[in-house]
């Protein structure tokens, strides 16, 4: 699975992972390989990204949206907390 974040002025990551965790306006959710079509908005939080050699990486959004699509996952977010 694909998986590129964006905020407006830069590509934040971009590149295959296993599968993501974003914080839903509802409650975070997990996105894995095949997952239904969504789009969905995002509150501030944890994007959690787990990746194919297992290892994971972090990023703290400030808000935004994401679409699945056919194992393409793109993350518009508002902005990024810089580690």
């Amino acid at each position: 699975m694909i998986l590129d974040i964006l905020t407006p002025d830069k590509t934040v990551f971009s590149g295959e992972i296993l599968s993501v965790t974003v914080p839903g306006k509802g409650g975070s959710f997990q996105i894995w390989e095949n997952h239904a079509a969504i789009i969905s908005t995002l509150e501030n939080g944890l994007v959690e990204i787990r990746l194919k050699d297992k290892t994971q990486e972090l990023f703290n959004i400030k808000g935004g949206v994401v679409e699945v699509l056919k194992n393409k996952v793109v993350l518009l977010a508002d902005g990024v907390v810089e580690k």
